[in-house]
């Protein structure tokens, strides 16, 4: 099988490649320079026409945007026990959280850090605020949620899920709450930050912080 990803430092192709290691799959990675706007170049967007990170090839299959990525390595390698069974109550938990992931934390993410897009750069401060109020919300329910169902987000067993919060929950590091000062979410991240996997990947993206 040929794989290939491409993706950038800190973004949300971290949790592709950190999945892969994890799977033990052999890919080829080429890192983008987002300074130089190698996201834009034309033969990128020919794979990728949002212009945005991750992108994976599988066998010559582009597929794009990170849970979805995600959902489909954890379903191409069912022994490593990372995505619940169909049709199960245990599938259904697991489809909410990595929709929870997408729909309410990333979005909410991108009105923090990229504030200036829904509102322009006079809505700033008010944008920014509000992001951080639907943050922290999301962040004291998963908390709740844990505490309550967990260690993980399906239950006693990780899944794929697990890895996509614990990318989200790093976006956080410095924010003015971040997400491991909830105490679940902070044993929650201490498990996953001690995958082998986990440092692997960050020695190979010459990563430093939230360890």
């Amino acid at each position: 099988m040929s794989v290939v990803l491409y993706g950038s430092q800190s973004t949300a192709s971290l949790v592709v490649h950190w999945l892969l290691i994890e799977l033990g799959i052999e890919h080829e990675l080429h890192m983008l320079d987002f300074d130089r706007r190698e996201q834009k170049d034309p033969g990128y967007l020919a794979l990728n026409p949002q212009g945005r990170v991750p992108t994976l090839v599988i066998d010559g299959q582009v597929v794009t945007e990170s849970v979805a990525i995600v959902l489909h390595l954890a379903d191409l390698h069912p022994g490593a026990g990372l995505a619940p069974a169909a049709a199960t109550p245990e599938r259904a938990a697991y489809y909410r959280w990595m929709l929870f992931c997408a729909y309410t934390l990333m979005p909410a993410y991108r009105r923090w850090f990229y504030p200036h897009e829904p509102a322009g750069e006079g809505q700033i401060a008010r944008v920014q605020a509000r992001a951080l109020g639907e943050l922290e919300a999301a962040w004291a329910q998963v908390d709740a949620h844990l505490a309550a169902r967990g260690p993980y987000l399906v239950g006693a067993r990780r899944s794929a899920a697990d890895f996509v919060l614990t990318m989200l929950m790093r976006w956080s590091r410095n924010m003015p709450r971040p997400a491991d000062s909830w105490p679940a979410l902070s044993a929650h991240a201490s498990r996953m930050k001690a995958l082998p996997s986990f440092a692997e990947v960050y020695r190979r993206e010459g990563l430093s912080d939230w360890t």
